[in-house]
């Protein structure tokens, strides 16, 4: 399975997710979930997806390290403020939120699989090999953070 790891970029892992999620809603069965009550709570997801995405990057780009989740040894700073203060990977964070948004607004059971799929997905074939790199290049300083930090929230 090593041959998966670091090879797909996360978001296209969320986007071929978000395929088979639209695929699966026509499965059924549906859920009985009022229209304004789904589309606010959708909206209200993927703003919250945005927003960690957006503050993970901004992040990145300020102590001008890689963006490039498939390049994790060209990583040229440890990054442990801002929204890194509460989630080691709040880039994938949105990612979670975007695909349970979709799952909300898909308002079917089958999908509700999709972010639980890409959480255990992008934790073995993503997360657990850059930390692998992260602690070869950072040491103790991001072992210790490990201990401050949880991997998700």
């Amino acid at each position: 399975m090593k041959a998966l790891e670091l090879k797909i970029p996360p978001p296209v892992v969320a986007l071929l997710l978000a395929l088979a999620m639209w695929a699966l809603a026509a499965l059924g069965p549906a859920l009985p979930w009022p229209e304004g009550i789904r589309r606010a709570v959708a909206l209200v997801l993927a703003l919250a997806g945005a927003g960690f995405d957006l503050m993970g990057l901004i992040a990145f780009l300020r102590r001008h390290t890689t963006i490039n989740p498939l390049a994790p040894r060209k990583t040229t700073a440890l990054v442990t403020t801002g929204v890194y203060r509460f989630t080691r990977n709040p880039m994938y964070v949105g990612l979670v939120m975007f695909l349970t948004a979709w799952a909300v607004w898909l308002a079917a059971a089958w999908p509700l699989l999709g972010p639980v799929v890409f959480v255990l997905y992008i934790t073995r074939f993503q997360i657990q090999p850059e930390e692998r790199v992260l602690t070869s290049l950072f040491g103790e300083a991001y072992t210790a953070y490990t201990r401050r930090v949880r991997r998700w929230l």
